[in-house]
């Protein structure tokens, strides 16, 4: 029921699919031209918000500045923060566009491909196609097969199903996924070298640069078919890259060098703000106790004082001890005479 309802995503691939397979007569031939042209169509606002990302990080110095400055108000911080991003005619969300452009044509390919094989008929066990029509090349092929059959490879296979049915092919399978791990992994070092967040760790740096990477791993309970549209997409996603590199941070005074000489100024005033709120708060303690300590009375007891004033307590020092009194009704004992010394001889 939930998959249903990305199913006019996987619509929106299925006619330029079944195109492309009646000029190719290839499912691997057709999955890469079908990547080609999203790769066409996302590449001008991938260099959009590229620009736009490198145009933030130029400012963040700016943007540090004013968050000192306008620490206590927001209202205010806000307001500055505005106008700034018109005086440099830059927008904060138009970085992220690209991104969650990706996700409806991972969810659109992935729904599509998998719907292609994934139901089969209980008597013949051919596959019963969905979101193509009856009547193109493409569906009458699967209709009468079952298995999805290119460069050699079962495309409705998932490298862990072949993998238990026959380790052999299945290693073969899992080569792929390894691949598509690696070039991940390139793919993601280059961005990385290019730039780096003024306001992320070296943890989360290594956390987003190898994030793509477990990411991969789990391709190999997707079918190969997909498999094979993110390999070829990250191939064409590095190619993006190296033009990117040329574009936007070949020679002095670019976009690029300008955004990490910026970006890097604005880890040195984080910095530098971190150390200056510790020693605020290591002094703030140490004020405290020493204020404390000057309150204390100079002639404080150093012992436990003793009730009642007894002798040698803190309240009774020094001062005479107070006699019993008698009682008037109790007679008083007659003392007894003292005997004469005798004579000395």
């Amino acid at each position: 029921m939930l998959a249903s309802i990305f199913d006019p995503l996987a619509n929106i691939f299925a006619w330029p699919f079944t195109q492309f397979y009646s000029l190719t007569g290839s499912y691997a031939f057709s999955i890469i031209l079908i990547t080609l042209v999203v790769m066409l169509i996302t590449t001008p606002l991938t260099l959009k918000s590229t620009k736009s990302m490198l145009e933030m990080q130029r400012i963040q110095p700016e943007l540090k500045r004013l968050q000192a400055q306008h620490r206590g108000d927001r209202q205010k911080l806000n307001e500055e923060m505005m106008k700034l991003y018109q005086e440099h005619k830059v927008n904060p969300l138009a970085s992220c566009f690209p991104l969650l452009l990706q996700m409806p044509v991972f969810i659109g390919m992935f729904q599509l491909l998998r719907g292609l094989t994934r139901e089969t008929d209980p008597k013949t066990g051919f596959f019963l196609p969905k979101h193509i029509g009856s009547t193109s090349k493409l569906y009458q092929d699967l209709s009468k097969s079952k298995e999805m059959l290119s460069w050699g490879l079962n495309l409705a296979k998932k490298p862990s199903d072949m993998f238990k049915e026959s380790p052999g092919k299945g290693v073969l399978y899992i080569l792929f996924v390894v691949l598509l791990a690696f070039l991940y992994w390139v793919q993601q070092r280059m961005v990385a070298n290019r730039a780096v967040s003024p306001t992320m760790s070296a943890g989360q740096q290594k956390l987003m640069q190898y994030l793509p990477v477990g990411f991969a791993i789990f391709q190999i309970f997707f079918p190969i078919g997909l498999v094979i549209y993110y390999l070829f997409q990250t191939v064409l996603r590095i190619v993006q890259q190296q033009y990117v590199t040329r574009r936007f941070y070949g020679g002095e005074g670019s976009l690029g060098q300008l955004a990490q000489a910026a970006g890097a100024a604005a880890r040195e005033m984080s910095k530098a703000d971190k150390s200056a709120k510790t020693e605020d708060r290591s002094k703030g303690t140490g004020g405290q106790r020493q204020g404390s300590a000057k309150n204390a009375p100079k002639n404080a007891p150093k012992g436990r004082p003793a009730a009642g004033g007894r002798p040698g307590s803190a309240g009774g020092r020094n001062q005479p001890t107070a006699q019993r009194p008698t009682s008037p009704n109790r007679p008083t004992k007659p003392t007894k005479p003292t005997k004469p010394n005798k004579p000395q001889s």
